[in-house]
């Protein structure tokens, strides 16, 4: 007989679970003292909502469940925006809860409410034990359901004294799956549709982010010469330094790659998501549509694929590229037209010596500094649509971009997930001032952790993205200014090391030397966002309108 919390965390030992996040209550002691014992370790963090986003991401990176732990009621609420962001984003992730004892009150309704019923429609399951016997069963069903394809985020609840209770049950073990091949008909389909076309696109999304799957998409462009653009959350799948990479989807129109997909006359849809925004909008009699997923196509006013091919991605990719053959009167003159424009544009800036920073500079700069496998780690603001379209991943996770949710507050806390990760790697963290000041307290537990980390704060003291969209409606410019403390000294009360840019040219010289020197950085970069709306909304849409 064990335990009930020892048999938990002897479930978790048994998915391999390495790191638990999060903040423990009265009611996980029993938990608590179990994990004590265990190898797993426990990242103590400073809000639930960090500890959340840090699970999801260590699933978003390494494909196996992050687990985090918060106790009842405030601590379970604090940690409903993670769990978004996990079961849109698609990334696996268990959230444990504590909860009053269920079998005898003596609290009355203290801090309790339907943990459970909250949970339900942000998850793929929710379960509450009522009984320390059934541990072993909701366990490993709740991490099957967690990693199986769409990944996301999964709940259980451990009320205090189902933890307490004794137990002969064991852990059940993972058993051997894999995912099933795509049918034959339906390749046949795709690349019969392939062979007519004569200027066909891949477009590549999140759900092509898979190891086999980024091997075999590249094998398919080199043999074939097939162009591609990627999704913001499908960055990196391909090296974008590839001379058949188009550009990301980083706007919802008027960009270069809206322009290519026009152009082209068949839309090779790969792992991509109607959660994420549509890199295009399909209408009756328009461009036809080959999806290729795990999943069927959900279907849509705008999208309406006539061919799909459901099953593993890179298996189907690798199928159509070894029947496709003849492609030689495939025509892309004028996709790598639009292609030379594209390229041509983003160079623009990438020198721009003007004070405070422009973001086509800081994109540049960070590019230069950071080598293939260094990761950037996007909080959410108007700088992200700068990274997507002008920051060249040459690896697949090497952009931590969230376009499914789009919290602010999550690139702190997901840059120390990839940290603890890939502790070899240069992590940066990019935030603008809001979203770095709702985790910034987070700080204290990378410094506690004696991490490697640069945080980046994009200083313009006001909710920048919203002020752009507020004034794109012809709106007054009101209600969304605030100050900001000194962030040098900010991050220096942490025991983290605080710097601030001076010029445009002094910010590469400085972020080299904070990549070289060991623990928590924090840069304060004012930017200047001016020329953002002629740029983005007007500037673009006229060139792309002339190649």
């Amino acid at each position: 007989m064990a335990k009930a919390a020892d048999v938990v965390v002897q479930c978790l030992e048994n998915e391999g679970v390495e790191y638990v996040f999060g903040i423990p209550g009265e009611e996980n002691l029993d938990l608590l003292e179990s994990l004590r014992k265990s190898q797993i370790k426990l990242v103590l963090t400073r809000h639930e909502q960090s500890a959340g986003f840090m699970a999801a991401t260590y699933g978003r990176l390494t494909g196996k469940t992050g687990v985090s732990l918060s106790t009842l009621g405030p601590g379970a609420t604090n940690l409903v925006t993670a769990s978004a962001y996990a079961y849109l984003g698609g990334m696996p992730m268990l959230m444990i809860t504590g909860q009053k004892p269920i079998k005898k009150s003596k609290q009355g309704r203290f801090q309790i409410i339907d943990v459970c019923g909250m949970m339900a429609p942000i998850t793929k399951y929710t379960h509450q034990f009522a009984s320390a016997d059934n541990i072993p069963a909701r366990m490993r069903e709740a991490f099957r359901l967690a990693e199986e394809e769409k990944p996301g985020a999964v709940h259980l609840e451990l009320p205090e004294d189902i933890a307490a209770e004794q137990t002969d049950s064991l852990p059940i073990p993972p058993s051997l799956h894999r995912r099933p091949l795509a049918e034959h008909k339906a390749i046949e389909a795709a690349v019969e549709k392939l062979q007519n076309a004569r200027s066909p696109i891949l477009v590549i999304g999140a759900g092509a982010n898979r190891k086999m799957t980024a091997k075999v998409l590249h094998q398919l462009i080199d043999k074939t010469g097939i162009p591609f653009i990627t999704t913001q959350m499908g960055k990196g799948v391909v090296d974008e330094r590839h001379p058949r990479f188009l550009g990301n989807a980083a706007l919802s129109s008027g960009d270069f790659v809206h322009r290519a997909i026009e152009a082209a006359d068949l839309i090779v849809n790969i792992g991509h998501d109607v959660i994420e925004k549509p890199p295009f909008f399909m209408v009756r009699g328009g461009t036809e549509v080959i999806h290729i997923n795990f999943r069927s196509a959900e279907v849509d006013a705008v999208y309406f694929p006539q061919v799909e091919v459901i099953g593993d991605i890179a298996n189907a990719v690798w199928q159509i590229g070894e029947v496709l053959n003849d492609t030689s009167h495939w025509d892309f003159t004028r996709l790598m037209a639009i292609r030379e424009a594209n390229e041509a544009q983003i160079a623009e800036g990438a020198d721009d010596n003007r004070f405070p920073v422009y973001p086509q500079r800081l994109v540049a700069d960070i590019r230069r500094a950071l080598p293939s496998e260094g990761i950037v780690a996007l909080d959410n603001g108007i700088y992200k649509i700068w990274f997507a379209r002008n920051y060249k991943a040459h690896k697949p996770n090497t952009v931590l971009l969230d376009n499914a949710l789009a919290t602010m507050g999550a690139g702190l806390p997901s840059a120390m997930a990839a940290h603890l990760v890939h502790p070899d790697r240069p992590v940066i963290s990019v935030c603008g001032d809001g979203g770095f000041m709702m985790n910034s307290q987070e700080l204290e537990t990378a410094v506690r952790l004696k991490m490697n980390l640069t945080v980046i704060i994009l200083r313009d003291d006001g909710y920048g993205m919203i002020r752009w969209k507020q004034a794109n409606m012809g709106f007054s410019d009101f209600g969304l200014d605030y100050g900001n403390p000194d962030f040098v000294q900010y991050a220096q009360s942490y025991g983290a090391h605080g710097h601030r840019v001076e010029s445009a040219e002094g910010f590469l010289p400085l972020l080299l030397d904070c990549l070289s020197t060991p623990g928590v950085h924090v840069i304060d970069c004012p930017v200047d966002y001016s020329e953002n709306d002629q740029i983005l909304n007007t500037e673009l849409r006229t060139r792309s309108a002339q190649v």
